[in-house]
């Protein structure tokens, strides 16, 4: 029984943009930093993860009084082989693309930079000292954690149900601004300045609060009126709060019951995504070079 491929991200239009080598070593570079079909790209993604979460816990708890004091320097020494490493990747992915300049403008080659920008900002520019707190740019650094998202095939599958329920949930989200508008008003009207709902706005944020199940209980009605508006809106909360989780799981469930797809390149017009039984190339037509996974290599 033949090997099923392990569940990948799909690589976005953009991603596949940027432009694979045709040959040589930046062509290796490439297919272990961007292809994870491989065993050297799977090696490469979870040594990346494990960097990123350990800096961020660095970052963590260099943010706590007590471990700063008694292990500042240890944390700036590990804060710099992170910064090393990091700048190292960075370097890597520009220099194995055809188009860095879009790698670079992309989201993932942002995030890259955020992990480094403010480490060298902190020492490169003195001027910083004055203008913003050091510790502002010490917690830009937890911006790393949204560099899991290149590597973690939840993550992908995630954000593409999420894209795919966009128009639906902006549907939802347009009925639940109506309604906290139009409730929030209405008990500006039925409690007024009196007991606490100066404005209509103080009444849409008791509205919001209320649908969310939060409840504060910074703003609360005293009138009869005002306390079957807030009975109604607790009733509508609880029936709303699970229809974004039902719009997202449903796009979730139909993409989990198609083929998982596969970091496989065409070499002739660099799209990507093919699945691993594919011989040619479905939007040009081209052979398909071997798939490189390792199951495929031991049949």
């Amino acid at each position: 029984m033949k090997d099923m491929p392990s569940p990948q991200v799909r690589p976005t239009p953009e991603e596949a943009a940027f432009g694979r080598p045709a040959s040589g070593f930046r062509l290796q570079m490439y297919t272990v930093i961007f292809e994870a079909d491989t065993r050297a790209g799977r090696l490469f993604d979870l040594v990346l993860i494990a960097l990123i979460l350990a800096s961020v816990a660095v970052v963590i708890m260099d943010s706590m009084a007590g471990l700063h004091n008694q292990y500042a320097d240890l944390f700036r020494a590990l804060e710099w082989f992170f910064t090393a490493a990091f700048t190292a990747e960075y370097i890597a992915r520009l220099a194995c693309v055809r188009r860095p300049a879009r790698y670079s403008r992309s989201f993932f080659g942002i995030i890259d930079l955020l992990a480094l920008l403010p480490t060298y900002l902190a020492i490169l520019v003195p001027g910083l000292y004055a203008l913003i707190d050091v510790r502002v740019l010490r917690l830009l650094r937890i911006f790393r954690i949204l560099k899991l998202t290149e590597y973690v095939a939840e993550y992908g599958a995630l954000g593409q149900a999420l894209a795919a329920s966009r128009r639906k949930i902006l549907v939802f989200m347009s009925f639940v601004m109506l309604v906290v508008v139009v409730m929030g008003t209405l008990m500006y009207v039925a409690e007024g300045p009196a007991h606490g709902f100066t404005s209509i706005p103080v009444g849409i944020y008791w509205a919001i609060t209320t649908m969310t199940t939060v409840g504060f209980g910074d703003i609360t009605p005293h009138t009869d009126l005002g306390r079957i508006i807030a009975s109604v809106m607790m009733l509508l909360g609880w029936g709303t709060l699970a229809v974004p989780t039902g719009i997202v799981s449903a796009e979730f469930t139909l993409q989990r019951q198609g083929h998982a797809p596969t970091t496989r390149t065409c070499h002739e017009c660099l799209s990507e995504g093919h699945a691993p039984a594919a011989r040619f190339c479905s939007d040009c037509g081209a052979r398909l070079p071997a798939w490189r996974h390792e199951a495929a290599e031991s049949k």
